[in-house]
């Protein structure tokens, strides 16, 4: 047999205002001169100016928000300056999976003299790593998409190459999470359909990646049910709170689950989100059903055997139409050329960028370049395999 290397998650504190408990969470991780990271867009909203008049009362705070969604290597470079020229000692994330993944760079990289893109998550290259000092962190979704709260790893924007690269390291992992579902109420249908969406592509994906990890079988097939149970009653009626604690929990579970491996939705999703700028949930939205059918022939009889747990008819082709159902009652667009210029995409460009992408490898069907132009093509022209 195989020998296989399993993690676990983090600390995670869930429940209605759970953010009451972020002074606790400081004090646990003994901080006295945290950094908050969060975008420039969460940065004026009310909750979070009275989060940093109290934090202020107890701490030495500092703040970076210069950045937006899709981060870049310089957001991280100039929040390590930050981090650095106010000798910080720890990161306060909050936000979108933008904002947690430029946070968890931030605690992770200040304490590094090599450049972000020696870590990229390829074979050992996080051994290249100092581990003496990187700082700890404490991660707050606000969206139930990434799941970058259990993560070890961020997804960070090669501006010079226009390339969306995986940066790892064991101790990218929070040292607390606190899952709070009033955070996530005020979340727009839209985004709030896209987020979920990108937690399905999570769980699915790494039900369907090859090799043995039954915990991270588990943990995804039960996301999927909650989102299947929830997604659409969070979406119609974003004040329902026990709705959008099961998106939270199915996006925590996702990026928990694909520690086994992701595939080719997300690597025809990150070239799209560099070089677009499209949204990772709505694009993994658009790809799901175009590899769910290319892969047809190495899932089926995995997909076949957790219906029954989902509540839906035993067959590929029940399954296949509940995600093309779901996908129409969140407006999501069937074709890419429904919401990019299509003469702008360099599909040779596109395909090469996305099987040179970590997700490539654990995909359930071995890929080539073609099999990538091939997925583009059906996405665009909405021809399932």
């Amino acid at each position: 047999m195989t020998n296989y290397n399993w993690n676990y998650p983090t600390t995670v504190w869930v429940g209605n205002n759970r953010i009451k408990d972020l002074e606790k969470a400081c004090i646990e991780i003994k901080t006295t001169k945290p950094l908050l990271v969060t975008d420039r867009d969460l940065i004026n909203l009310e909750f979070l100016k009275d989060l940093i008049n109290d934090l202020e009362k107890r701490f030495q705070l500092y703040i970076f928000s210069n950045f937006s969604g899709n981060p870049t290597g310089e957001n991280v470079d100039e929040g390590v300056e930050v981090f650095n020229k106010n000798n910080c000692d720890s990161v306060i994330a909050i936000g979108g999976g933008s904002a947690l993944d430029v946070g968890k760079a931030i605690a992770f990289m200040s304490a590094q003299s090599r450049p972000i893109w020696d870590f990229e998550d390829i074979g050992d290259y996080w051994k290249r790593a100092d581990e003496k000092n990187i700082a700890p962190i404490i991660a707050i979704p606000t969206t139930a998409g990434t799941g970058s709260e259990t993560g070890r790893a961020s997804a960070i924007i090669n501006s010079k190459t226009g390339i969306k690269k995986i940066i790892f390291h064991p101790k990218f992992l929070p040292s607390i999470v606190i899952l709070d579902p009033v955070l996530t109420k005020d979340l727009s249908p839209r985004l709030t359909g896209a987020t979920g969406m990108d937690a399905l592509a999570h769980n699915l994906e790494a039900f369907c990646a090859p090799g043995f990890h039954p915990m991270a079988d588990g943990i995804a097939i039960e996301g999927m049910r909650l989102i299947k149970k929830s997604l659409l009653k969070a979406v119609k009626n974003g004040s329902d709170m026990e709705a959008r604690a099961d998106l939270l929990a199915a996006a925590s579970m996702g990026s928990t689950a694909f520690q086994k491996g992701l595939g080719a939705i997300h690597s025809l999703s990150h070239p799209l989100n560099a070089q677009f700028n499209l949204h990772h949930g709505l694009s993994n939205a658009i790809f799901m059903p175009y590899v769910l059918t290319f892969n047809k022939e190495n899932i089926e009889e995995r997909i076949i055997s957790i219906c029954d747990y989902l509540s839906l008819n035993k067959s590929f082709d029940t399954f296949l139409n509940w995600i093309l159902d779901l996908r129409n009652e969140l407006n999501i667009p069937h074709k890419l050329s429904d919401i990019i210029e299509i003469k702008k995409m360099n599909l040779d460009e596109l395909s090469k960028m996305a099987l040179e992408d970590p997700s490539t490898s654990s995909n359930p069907k071995k890929l080539t370049l073609n099999d990538m132009k091939v997925m583009y093509e059906h996405s665009i022209s909405g021809e399932l395999f």
